[in-house]
């Protein structure tokens, strides 16, 4: 089952909650038509981890960093992505920037960590750029007679702040249109208004699975008792079931809590979409967005040097912004508990199936029906990069 419902609203809109009470009732989920058989090369092809980065990875818009990380003017963030690094920075007039934060003379990096700072010196020769990324100074100036200075300033990439994250193309000559990226699921992440909800936290870390291995896991809910079974997913979370509508490469899941069953007996319940249920994004290509009533985690996966290895970013943000330590901490508490879940449940049981992949002598992965999510991810780069399906 499959359906676009990019012009409807998401947080009060009742149907979805219906729909999510009638699979909850029924004890069923929203199904693809088959079984999807997909060839284990899919996962561990050097040569096509090479084609993602080139094709997907360099060309289409990636959510850098959210906005609420850089809150005030001239804060800055050095992270790396695929191994390039990467400064991002808001200047004295709010404006964001995404930078290669390498020198133009000989390459040294100029900024590291995060901060506050209206500009950046590079710790080899000392050539100073503007958080705006113009060359301000050249030590020994008198050696560089002749080079024009305002052609030398720090490499911007194609950037744009839209929905609450800065985005950017990682290839400097390109073209960057978030909202033709996301195309009908613009208007949710609108109405969610991620500008306004408050950066809390960041962890991050590396995994022995494929990153397209690792993104599956946050696209069906099969494995909650299994994996999450003594945890707040496993046991707030309706195992199997899930409501699912695709948009274009972009999908959207919502996983019932156990009590929306109290509906049917009490219409007069709140049918607030966010109090029944987990709504989980899959923006293309690698971002996770997982959402709840206090906030949403932002999960970020990216290939790691080799088909079976990747870069976890996992962050999150609280739907009201932390005004007291006794709130602050309350969130410290709620991160704390769903970055477990994350790292020791899921990414426990994840380079298992990366070892699988590099091992194992069958020739198939088979997915069910019951992983919609799934099967969309895996034929939405197998489309891209042309590989064959069964």
């Amino acid at each position: 089952m499959t359906s676009t419902q990019g012009s409807q609203t998401l947080l009060l809109n009742h149907d979805l909650t219906r729909r999510a009470l009638r699979l909850a009732l029924d004890k069923t989920t929203d199904m693809a038509d088959d079984v999807l058989r997909v060839p284990l090369e899919y996962y561990s092809d050097p040569k096509l981890a090479e084609m993602e980065e080139a094709l997907i990875l360099r060309r289409t818009p990636l959510a850098i960093l959210p906005s609420a990380q850089l809150g005030r003017p001239n804060d800055y963030v050095v992270r790396s992505v695929l191994g390039d690094s990467l400064l991002i920075t808001r200047d004295s007039a709010g404006k964001s920037h995404v930078f290669l934060n390498y020198c133009r003379h000989r390459g040294a990096m100029p900024a590291c960590g995060t901060g506050n700072s209206r500009r950046f010196t590079c710790p080899y020769h000392a050539w100073t750029y503007k958080n705006t990324g113009e060359l301000l100074t050249v030590p020994g100036k008198s050696g560089f007679a002749g080079m024009d200075v305002t052609r030398y300033g720090l490499v911007e990439l194609p950037h744009e702040e839209r929905y609450g994250f800065i985005w950017a193309v990682l290839d400097a000559d390109g073209a960057i249109d978030v909202d033709r990226h996301l195309g009908a699921l613009a208007p949710q992440l609108a109405e969610i208004d991620y500008s306004t909800f408050g950066y809390h936290d960041v962890r991050e870390f590396e995994s022995e699975v494929s990153w397209k291995g690792a993104l599956e896991a946050f696209a069906e809910g099969y494995h909650f008792p299994f994996v999450h079974g003594e945890s707040l997913i496993g046991l707030n979370a309706l195992a199997n079931t899930a409501i699912y509508d695709e948009y274009g490469k972009h999908h959207r899941l919502g996983f019932p809590f156990h009590w929306i069953a109290k509906l049917a007996d009490d219409p007069a319940g709140s049918w607030d979409v966010r109090d029944n249920m987990g709504i989980i994004y899959w923006i293309y290509p690698n971002l996770i967005l997982a959402n709840s009533i206090v906030g949403v985690e932002i999960i970020d996966i990216l290939p790691a040097g080799a088909p079976t290895r990747c870069t976890v970013r996992h962050s999150w943000m609280a739907r009201y912004p932390a005004t007291d330590d006794a709130t602050r901490s309350g969130y410290d508490a709620i991160f704390a508990a769903v970055h477990a879940a994350v790292r020791d449940e899921d990414f426990a049981m994840l380079p298992q199936c990366g070892e699988a992949v590099r091992h194992g002598q069958h020739d198939h992965m088979i997915i069910g029906r019951n992983e919609i999510g799934v099967q969309h991810m895996i034929k939405v780069f197998a489309e891209t990069l042309g590989i064959a399906l069964r």
